[in-house]
């Protein structure tokens, strides 16, 4: 994943908090994300859970187009934030949902526009 995302941070941030830009291209998409112990996969279904859990609703857009690149279905996303409703709350599932069909139309928009 170091590869794929190497310069998110850098295009995003880099140009105002450098050091934040490394630590995130380099420690974050680098070191942790391809630590082997977990898969993609994995990685990606817990992320998406915590980001949920905690209604941090700016990173969910990303982390659900990454989450379906490193293979988690539709399905699967949705049954995901469906589980949750019960434990961390209706709000939270609520607001993922609608984000996650944004990111789904967004990529169904852009598989046309190819």
């Amino acid at each position: 994943m170091a590869a794929q995302q190497g310069g998110i941070g850098k295009r995003l941030f880099g140009d105002i908090a450098p050091q934040l830009a490394d630590f995130n291209d380099s420690v974050l998409f680098g070191e942790v994300w391809t630590e082997p112990t977990l898969s993609q996969r994995e990685r990606s279904l817990i992320t998406i859970s915590n980001l949920i859990t905690m209604y941090r609703v700016n990173e969910l857009p990303f982390h659900f187009r990454k989450g379906l690149e490193n293979g988690l279905s539709r399905e699967e996303i949705i049954a995901v934030i469906t589980h949750l409703a019960f434990y961390a709350g209706w709000p939270p599932a609520m607001t993922a949902l609608k984000i996650a069909r944004q990111v789904f139309d967004e990529i169904d928009t852009e598989g046309t526009n190819k």
